[in-house]
């Protein structure tokens, strides 16, 4: 007697789907926090950052004096720019010092900064007071800068000439007061690029200094090789900062001689023609927009590369 074993029916498997969780939805209170924190600043920038800008680049082509109705400006097309490039002795006197300007404080304060920012990442004993010393200046106004150092820089009471013998007018003779007024603003700066690198020195891991003391790696050649590449994101930082800081120089300048006798600078030619007394709006919009696209240049680059990095 044979026996047959029943075959199964076939049966068709269900596909299994993974559950998808469910969305989590904002309270509405939640939510409106949230858009206000989002409008309350964008409203800010618009308003304090693109609405002057743009009325900036509106009123550099055209002519007014500030008095009456705004329906008074001659438009002149280009006139202001062409005046600015042809006919207006400070403007390239002006472009040279803020170019001075920019190589002087990387060279000298952004290098010295970098410098301490290493030497204090040691923990050496009384850093903490070091770190406060050299970034005190910082929080100081540049106008108020200027009034210290000029303790140092007065012809008749200065220290500098109590000290030499001297009759410098560091302030007054065009020949010195660029250098005077940069060695005051490098007294300023070395201390916020100080703390930056500081910030950027903590950030390392520490393991990558001990793979290269293990190899035999000195000091010198562990932050060139190792640590200095790991921070490109600081030294980006850092180098549109400095462009930036030699971009918008005015306070400094404007207190020692409002920014003539050898101390032209865009800032300062941007104020002459608005808010002294020639009061040339559009001639002063004209030169606040050629040092707007000066530094929106150096942005765009500082971007992209940030951008390409984020890619990556």
């Amino acid at each position: 007697m044979t026996t047959t074993t029943p075959v199964p029916a076939e049966t068709t498997a269900e596909p299994v789907t993974a559950a998808q969780p469910p969305k989590r939805r904002l309270p509405a209170r939640d939510r409106a926090v949230v858009i206000t924190m989002i409008l309350i600043p964008t409203l800010f920038v618009v308003v304090l950052v693109w609405v002057p800008a743009i009325l900036s680049v509106v009123l550099s082509f055209g002519a007014w004096n500030g008095i009456g109705d705004v329906d008074q400006i001659q438009w002149v097309g280009t006139k202001n720019y062409a005046d600015i490039v042809d006919i207006y002795p400070p403007f390239w006197p002006a472009i040279q010092h803020n170019l001075i300007w920019l190589v002087f404080l990387f060279l000298g304060p952004t290098l010295l900064g970098m410098f301490l920012a290493v030497v204090l990442d040691r923990n050496m004993r009384g850093s903490r007071f070091y770190q406060t010393a050299f970034y005190m200046p910082v929080v100081l106004s540049l106008a108020l800068v200027g009034f210290i150092w000029q303790l140092f820089y007065s012809r008749d009471q200065g220290l500098i000439n109590q000290v030499f013998g001297s009759e410098v007018d560091w302030y007054g003779d065009s020949s010195v007061n660029l250098w005077a007024v940069l060695v005051a603003t490098a007294w300023r700066h070395t201390g916020y690029i100080m703390l930056i690198y500081l910030a950027g020195l903590k950030g390392v891991d520490a393991s990558l200094r001990e793979a290269a003391a293990v190899d035999g790696a000195s000091e010198r050649q562990t932050f060139f090789r190792i640590v200095f590449p790991v921070m490109r994101p600081i030294n980006m930082i850092v180098l549109v900062i400095v462009v930036i800081e030699s971009l918008r120089a005015f306070d400094l300048v404007w207190v020692v001689n409002r920014g003539t006798n050898g101390l032209e600078l865009i800032g300062a030619l941007v104020a002459q023609n608005v808010v002294g007394e020639a009061a040339r709006y559009g001639f002063g919009s004209a030169l606040a927009v050629i040092m707007m696209l000066i530094s929106t240049v150096f942005i765009a680059i500082y971007l992209r590369i940030v951008f390409r990095e984020e890619r990556r």
